[in-house]
C-alpha cells in the first residue's frame, strides 16, 4: 500500500487524515487547545501546545493505519490564516501566536484604510486591511510593545513555527503569505511599500517557497515520535480555506463553494490574481496558476451556538437528556416558520465582521420584531441571517468572476436539511453537498500527490470526494426572499455608522466591571 497524509492546522485543533492514493480515509485523529482570551479583543494559541498537537496527530494516524517502512509516500499541510508569532535570534518564542480572531490592531487598520495606505497596498497585496491581518497586527506590536517589537528577529505564522521545530528553516508558502497583507500577489514577493509601513525588512521574513515545495531531513526526534521516515518528504502546502476550495472539487472557474463551520467563507477559483475595486474580497494563492478570490465570514455556526445557548436554553437541557442534538431539534422548531421568518430580520455580526462589511465593531440586530414573532421565529431569522451575509459576499464575487455557474457547499451547516434548502432558495441555485470527510485535509493531500508527481492533475480530486448530494431551489420562496434581500441590505449600510459608538460603549463599560472585580 502507498499512503499520503494531509494534515490542517485549525484554529481550535489539528486534524490529519491517512489517505490511499484513491483518497479512501484508512485512519484520522484530531487534538485540540485552548484559546486564550485573557483580555477583550485578545485571541491567541500557545505555538508549542499546537506543535505538540502536530506531533501526536502525525503519530497517531501512523499507528492507526499501521503503515510500514517505505509506504508513506509523504505528509502535506493545510493551515489557518493570518498568525502571527514574533520569534527573536535564538530561535525562541517572543510571542503566542496571535489568531485571525484577534481584533487588537482595529485602530491601526482603521487609520490604514482612512489615509489611503490600505487601499493602495491592497491592490498589490489582495488581502483586505483588517486586524486579522498580520499587516496590522505588526503595526500595532510596533506602536503598542515597542520593545518586544525591537527583539523580534523573525515574523512568521503557525506552520512556518511548524516546520522550522520539525526541519529547523523559516521557509513560508505563497498561499500563507498571500494571506498575511505583506506579499504581492502579482510579483510573487514580498511587497515593499506593506513592509515600509509595517516598520520590517525582507529578511525578518521566511524565505518564500511554492506550496508544491518539498523538504526532507525530518529532525531525529519528531521523526521517532511519529514513526516517519526522515527521508519522507512534507510538502509546505497551503491555507486552510483553499484547501478546502480544492478539497470539494471546487477549483473550475465559475464554481463557487460556500464554507459555514464555526466562521465561514464564499470562495470561487480564478486563473490568474485579480482584486476587488473596494477592496472587499481577498485573492489567496493555491498554486501559481490557480488563486482563490473570496470572502470570510466571522460569524457562522457560532451564531447558531448563541441562538441555542441564549434562547433555548431549557430545550438545550432537555436535548442533553434525550442524548438527541439540540441543532437538529431546533431545526425542527426553525422548519415550521415560513421562509422570510414574517419579515423579523437579522444581522448576525456578534463578532464583527469581515466580509462583506469589513468592520470589526459591527454589532448584530434583530428587526422587525413584533408581539407575533416567539422565539421560533428568531431561530430562523438567524439562520437566514447568515445565508444572506453570505449572499452578499457572492454579489461582490460575481463582479470579479462572473456569476457562479454551480455552488459546492460544505462545513458543519451542510449537515442540516434546513440551512442547505435556504441556501438553495436565497442564491436561486442547485446546491451540491460532497461527502468530502475534512476537506482541508484532502486538499493538502491531494496537492502532496500533485507534488509528488502520484497524480497527473489536480483535478484527480474529483474521483476522490465520494458521493454528492444536489438540493434544488423552491420557487415558491423566490418571492419572499427577493422582497426582504435588499431591505436587509439597505439596514447593513444604515447601522454601519453607529456600529463603532456601541462598540466603543461595550468596551468601556466591559473595562469598568473588570476593574470592578479586581
Amino acid at each position: 500500500m502507498e499512503y499520503m497524509i494531509g494534515a490542517d492546522i485549525g484554529t481550535t485543533s489539528t486534524k490529519a487524515v491517512l489517505y490511499d492514493l484513491k483518497g479512501n480515509v484508512k485512519a484520522y485523529a484530531n487534538v485540540g487547545y485552548p484559546l486564550y482570551q485573557n483580555v477583550p479583543d485578545m485571541a491567541e494559541e500557545d505555538p508549542d501546545e499546537i506543535f505538540e498537537a502536530v506531533v501526536e496527530v502525525l503519530g497517531k494516524v501512523m499507528r492507526k493505519g499501521h503503515v510500514q517502512a517505505g509506504e508513506l509516500q509523504g505528509v502535506s499541510f493545510s493551515a489557518a490564516m493570518h498568525s502571527l508569532i514574533l520569534m527573536d535570534r535564538n530561535h525562541q518564542l517572543l510571542t503566542r501566536a496571535i489568531t485571525w480572531a484577534d481584533n487588537r490592531a482595529a485602530k491601526y487598520s482603521n487609520e490604514l484604510k482612512a489615509n489611503g495606505l490600505g487601499y493602495e497596498i491592497y491592490q498589490h497585496t489582495g488581502t483586505p486591511i483588517h486586524p486579522m491581518a498580520p499587516l496590522s497586527k505588526i503595526i500595532w506590536l510596533r506602536h503598542e510593545q515597542p520593545n518586544l517589537f525591537k527583539q523580534a528577529a523573525q515574523f512568521i505564522d503557525i506552520k512556518t513555527y511548524v516546520f522550522q521545530k520539525l526541519f529547523h528553516t523559516y521557509k513560508m508558502e505563497y498561499s500563507i503569505a498571500s494571506a498575511t497583507g505583506l506579499f504581492n500577489i502579482f510579483n510573487l514577493d514580498w511587497d515593499q511599500q506593506a513592509l515600509e509601513v509595517a516598520g520590517i525588512t525582507r529578511d525578518q521574513l521566511p524565505e518564500l517557497v511554492e506550496p508544491t515545495a518539498q523538504i526532507t531531513g525530518l529532525d531525529t526526534t519528531y521523526s521517532q515520535e511519529t514513526g516517519i521516515s526522515s527521508d519522507v518528504p512534507f510538502i509546505f502546502g497551503a491555507s486552510d480555506g483553499v484547501l478546502s476550495n480544492l478539497g470539494v472539487n471546487a477549483i473550475d472557474p465559475g464554481v463557487l463553494a460556500v464554507t459555514i463551520g464555526t466562521s465561514g467563507a464564499v470562495r470561487v477559483v480564478v486563473d490568474k490574481p485579480v482584486v476587488d475595486p473596494n477592496g472587499r474580497l481577498f485573492c489567496y494563492a493555491l498554486t501559481k496558476d490557480k488563486w482563490v478570490v473570496g470572502g470570510p465570514v466571522n460569524n457562522g455556526g457560532i451564531v447558531f451556538r448563541w441562538v441555542r445557548d441564549q434562547l433555548f436554553a431549557p430545550e438545550k437541557l432537555t436535548a442533553e437528556q434525550m442524548q438527541v442534538s439540540t441543532y437538529d431539534l431546533l431545526t425542527q422548531i426553525a422548519e415550521k416558520i415560513p421562509a422570510g421568518s414574517d419579515g423579523l430580520l437579522f444581522h448576525p455580526y456578534l463578532g464583527g465582521e469581515r466580509a462583506p462589511i469589513w468592520d470589526s465593531d459591527a454589532r448584530g440586530s434583530f428587526f422587525g420584531l413584533t408581539r407575533q414573532h416567539t422565539r421560533a421565529h428568531m431561530v430562523r431569522a438567524a439562520l437566514e441571517g447568515i445565508v444572506y451575509n453570505l449572499y452578499m459576499v457572492m454579489l461582490m464575487i460575481e463582479g470579479v468572476a462572473g456569476k457562479p455557474k454551480s455552488i459546492q457547499a460544505t462545513g458543519g451547516f451542510a449537515r442540516s436539511e434546513l440551512w442547505r434548502q435556504m441556501l438553495a432558495d436565497i442564491f436561486e441555485q442547485d446546491v451540491t453537498i460532497p461527502e468530502s470527510f475534512e476537506s482541508s485535509c484532502l486538499g493538502a493531500a491531494v496537492l502532496g500527490m500533485y507534488s509528488l508527481g502520484l497524480v497527473d492533475d489536480l483535478s484527480a480530486v474529483k474521483d476522490m470526494i465520494g458521493v454528492t448530494n444536489v438540493h434544488e431551489p423552491k420557487a415558491e420562496n423566490f418571492d419572499v426572499y427577493r422582497e426582504l434581500i435588499p431591505i436587509w441590505i439597505r439596514l447593513t449600510r444604515e447601522l454601519s455608522p453607529e456600529y463603532s459608538a456601541i462598540a466603543d460603549f461595550q468596551r468601556r463599560h466591559m473595562q469598568v466591571k473588570e476593574a470592578t472585580k479586581d
